[in-house]
C-alpha cells in the first residue's frame, strides 16, 4: 500500500516504450485518465450490457454437454475474445489473429525473447493502424464505435497520436484479453471445486459479483505490475536505492495473513474494502466497471445454462505460468440444463 499511494517515490514510468496511460506519472497521467474514464460510466457499461450478455449466453449455449472439454481454448479466451473486439467496435475476422498474437504474446515474455516481444508489439501496431486507417477513410461514414470515439479524442488540447491511440489500445486489449480469460479459467475451477457456492449462487445472483472479487483475491489473476523509486526510501527494515525497480505482487498482498487471517477462507463481505484486485491509488484499474460487468453476467448465464460442473476424470489441470494468473488448461465436463 505504501508503494501504491506514494506514487512520486514509486514511479509508473518503469519502460522505456510509451504506455497510456499505465506507465505515467502525473500530470500527464492526470490528462490521460480524463480521457479514458468516460468509457468505463455507469450508462456506458450500461449501454453494452445486452451485448455483453448476448456474447455470454451463446457462448455458454454452445458448450458441449457430457463430454470432456477445456474450458480455457472453448470458453475463457473465446469470450475475452468475443467482448474485447464487441466493446472496441472490432470485426470478428480479427478473433482468430488477436488469439493468436495473445499466445506469441505471452510465449515471448515468458522466454523474455527481447526481437520476439519487439516483432509482437510491431504486429499489433499493424492491426491498430489498419482499423485506424479504415475509420479514416471512412469518414463521417465510420461507425460510432470506441476506437472511432478515441481517435477523436484530444489532451492537452491536441488529438491523441496514433503512436498514443496504439499504447492506449494495446494495454486495454493485453489487460482484457489477458486478465478476462485468467479471471474465467479461475471462477470455473473455484466452483468446480466448491459445488455448494455453485448452487448457492445459482439460487441467489445478486451474491455473484461480490463472490467473484473473493474468488479472484483468493486466486490472483494479475500476478504483479512494475514500478520504479525515484528515491531512497525504506519500507520495513530495508532500504531501496532510488532508479531500483520494484514489483508489486498483488497476488501476494491478496493473501496478506495479516490483513485477511487465513487467506483462503472464502469472506466476501469480510474482505471486500481491502480487495485490490483492481489495485488502489491513482492507478486503480480504470475498466474494473466494465470487467466487473462482463464476469458477472458471463458466471450470471453459466449459473443459469450449467447444472453440473466436473473436473474431466482422467485429465489435471495445468496452471499458467508466470507473470500469467489463472489455467492453461482446464479440463471439464458439464451437464445443461
Amino acid at each position: 500500500m505504501q508503494a501504491l499511494e506514494d506514487h512520486q517515490t514509486f514511479s509508473s514510468v518503469s519502460s522505456s516504450h510509451l504506455s497510456v496511460p499505465n506507465g505515467m506519472d502525473p500530470p500527464e497521467h492526470t490528462h490521460y485518465r480524463q480521457v479514458i474514464e468516460p468509457y468505463f460510466s455507469e450508462q456506458a457499461m450500461s449501454e453494452f450490457e445486452p451485448t455483453c450478455r448476448n456474447i455470454a449466453r451463446n457462448l455458454v449455449n454452445s458448450l458441449p454437454s457430457g463430454e470432456e472439454f477445456d474450458i480455457v481454448e472453448r470458453f475463457s479466451r473465446a469470450f475475452a475474445l468475443q467482448i474485447q473486439c464487441a466493446f472496441m467496435g472490432w470485426p470478428d475476422s480479427l478473433h482468430e489473429p488477436l488469439r493468436e498474437w495473445v499466445l506469441k504474446n505471452h510465449q515471448a515474455t515468458l522466454a523474455r525473447d527481447r526481437k520476439a516481444m519487439a516483432d509482437v508489439a510491431q504486429e499489433f501496431d499493424g492491426y491498430i493502424h489498419e482499423l485506424l486507417e479504415t475509420r479514416r477513410q471512412a469518414g463521417a461514414n465510420a461507425p460510432r464505435d470506441v476506437t472511432r470515439l478515441l481517435m477523436e479524442e484530444t489532451v492537452n488540447g491536441r488529438p491523441l497520436t496514433d503512436e498514443e491511440l496504439t499504447s492506449l489500445m494495446r494495454n486495454w486489449t493485453v489487460g482484457e484479453l489477458g486478465t478476462i480469460s485468467s479471471s474465467v479459467s479461475i471462477l470455473l475451477n473455484y466452483l468446480a471445486e466448491h459445488p455448494d457456492l455453485k448452487e448457492s449462487l445459482t439460487k441467489e445472483t445478486y451474491k455473484v459479483e461480490d463472490a467473484i472479487d473473493e474468488i479472484l483475491r483468493i486466486d490472483a489473476p494479475l500476478i504483479s505490475n512494475r514500478r520504479i523509486t525515484t528515491r531512497e526510501v525504506k519500507m520495513g527494515t530495508r532500504k531501496i536505492p532510488a532508479g531500483e525497480k520494484v514489483t508489486v505482487l498483488w497476488a501476494s498482498a491478496n493473501r496478506d495473513e495479516e490483513v485477511f487471517g487465513d487467506p483462503d477462507v472464502f469472506c466476501p463481505e469480510k474482505n471486500r474494502g481491502q480487495n485490490l484486485l483492481y489495485g488502489a491509488g491513482i492507478h486503480i484499474c480504470p475498466g474494473a466497471p466494465l470487467a466487473r460487468m462482463e464476469l458477472r453476467i458471463l458466471i450470471e448465464e453459466f449459473l443459469r445454462g450449467i447444472d453440473t460442473l466436473e473436473f474431466a476424470p482422467n485429465e489435471l489441470p495445468e496452471r499458467a505460468v508466470f507473470p500469467t494468473g489463472g489455467f492453461s488448461y482446464l479440463p471439464v465436463v458439464i451437464g445443461k440444463r
